[in-house]
């Protein structure tokens, strides 16, 4: 995390988190939601507009964070804003040197393999559960045959409960906040 985010949440402690306004695509893009996209549908639904300003993006990368309910959240300075997930928290890469890492850049190291009822790749790391980016089946394929990886089936709609994350905070949060 940022030291000028620390400072800004050591001055500012009790800013409200914020809910709905940026979400996760299975290939690692960041969309910003306005009201007015959010009124339209959930994510991925309604996206939003695809963000392209590389040091934003560098920023959100830096700063991208899990709390202890499994919800994933960009710290922008003392507030918390909560990303909604297309699919999983990480996005896999690979280089074809064998390396791995997230959509923000950092090294995994691979324990498990895992394809779903759509053929969908999923890697559980030592970072957590993501989904390997379509552009890189290829290599991934690779990986399967020689038997480097032998993925397990899974149901998609089993992740979030067995790796511990939550795929759309926002809901979450009205969830709770509904009366009953």
């Amino acid at each position: 995390m940022d030291d000028i985010v620390r400072q800004a949440m050591a001055k500012w402690p009790r800013v409200p988190h914020c809910h709905g306004w940026l979400g996760l695509d299975a290939r690692g893009g960041w969309y910003m939601r306005d009201d007015r996209t959010q009124a339209a549908g959930p994510f991925p639904q309604s996206k939003g507009s695809l963000l392209r300003h590389d040091k934003l993006i560098a920023f959100i990368h830096r700063n991208y964070e899990r709390d202890d309910q499994g919800q994933w959240y960009f710290q922008n300075g003392p507030q918390r804003v909560y990303v909604e997930l297309e699919a999983t928290p990480w996005i896999w890469r690979l280089d074809g040197q064998g390396g791995l890492s997230t959509h923000t850049g950092r090294s995994a190291v691979v324990r498990a393999a895992y394809v779903d009822e759509a053929g969908r790749l999923y890697l559980d790391t030592d970072l957590g559960l993501g989904l390997v980016h379509t552009l890189d089946m290829a290599l991934a394929a690779d990986r399967v045959e020689s038997g480097e990886w032998q993925p397990v089936e899974v149901s998609s709609a089993d992740l979030p409960t067995r790796f511990g994350f939550i795929r759309s905070p926002w809901a979450a949060q009205a969830a709770v906040a509904a009366p009953e």
